[in-house]
């Protein structure tokens, strides 16, 4: 079984932020797939199904996003959950908006979402889709950036990622994570 979890903050306000990339992944993996990602437990709205022959957990935890290693620690030790079968989608100001990385392990890089999640699980060895927003045009406005309102003219480009990431998340499954970091990355 695999646990695809997307990172974000669940109130309204935040839907349409580029902090929130992880979610909006897992709403277009949820839709393709017909999977409703609306049962409430382990601190997430979660919803479980078949992609691709895997058997598959879509979590979007409800917690704020510096607390979302208690949602995913849940459900990894409720599931037992193999680290090789956790893949995490969020947001990477390093990146281009429009690009994806896929990696198999490595840092928090700064995100405080995926430092909560290392921290819980005690690891940094499972894999992440890292979604691309680009820095903010001033330094020191990066959290106003990551929360803040998306100019319109920018919303088709992050959409491009949000896509690339779903289709990565779907080669992981079909294929294998070597296979997805040769193509995307």
């Amino acid at each position: 079984m695999y646990l695809i979890v997307g990172l974000g903050n669940p109130e309204e306000e935040y839907n349409k932020t580029r902090h929130n990339m992880g979610f909006n992944t897992i709403n277009e993996i949820s839709e393709k797939y017909k999977i409703e990602v609306k049962q409430r437990k382990f601190q997430a709205l979660y919803g479980s199904g078949i992609i691709e022959g895997q058997k598959v957990i879509l979590l979007k935890p409800q917690t704020y996003m510096n607390l979302s290693g208690n949602s995913v620690k849940e459900v990894v030790d409720f599931y037992k959950i193999e680290k090789n079968n956790l893949i995490v989608i969020y947001d990477d100001m390093d990146i281009a908006p429009g690009k994806i990385k896929v990696r198999k392990k490595g840092s928090a890089g700064g995100h405080n979402g995926m430092k909560s999640i290392i921290q819980m699980l005690g690891t940094e060895d499972f894999c992440r889709i890292r979604v691309g927003i680009g820095r903010p045009e001033f330094k020191g406005d990066e959290i106003n950036y990551v929360i803040g309102a998306i100019p319109e003219e920018e919303i088709p480009k992050l959409n491009e990622g949000i896509e690339l990431a779903k289709n990565a998340v779907i080669d992981i499954l079909k294929n294998n994570i070597d296979y997805a970091m040769n193509k995307y990355n």
